[in-house]
């Protein structure tokens, strides 16, 4: 099959590791996320990317730019090029979410168990796709 077909709510909801990349095309990129709570993804900036952020359970705070947005399951957030974010989970329970960068951030198949995971390893996409 071509391309990726799936219930994404379902997987997002399931997934409990820090970072799983499901898929990685040429312009875009598909990639759950479980923060637990109290744990950030960490401030950071991406100079040459857009990133669009979909909350599917917990609660948190997104940030732009020093700018801090509530967020909670079913909000979208899109971050553009250039701004400093920071996705932090601040409920009881962990936040899941779905995350959709263009063009692709990381190496196709990554998986982070832990932030302390995606923190040691320093990879970053190496031009090879899903297919």
């Amino acid at each position: 099959m071509k391309g990726f077909v799936d219930n994404i709510e379902k997987l997002t909801e399931e997934n409990d590791d820090f970072r799983r990349v499901l898929y990685t095309g040429h312009n875009l990129q598909l990639v759950l996320m479980t923060i637990q709570p109290g744990d950030e993804i960490g401030a950071e900036v991406h100079d040459d990317r857009d990133q669009f952020f979909r909350i599917e359970a917990g609660e948190g705070e997104v940030w732009i730019d020093d700018v801090c947005h509530k967020v909670k399951a079913d909000d979208g957030v899109i971050v553009p090029q250039g701004a400093k974010h920071n996705v932090v989970s601040t409920g009881s329970e962990p936040l899941r979410l779905y995350t959709i960068y263009g063009p692709p951030e990381h190496i196709d198949g990554t998986v982070h168990k832990t932030s302390a995971d995606a923190e040691a390893a320093h990879e970053h996409f190496d031009g090879k796709t899903t297919e």
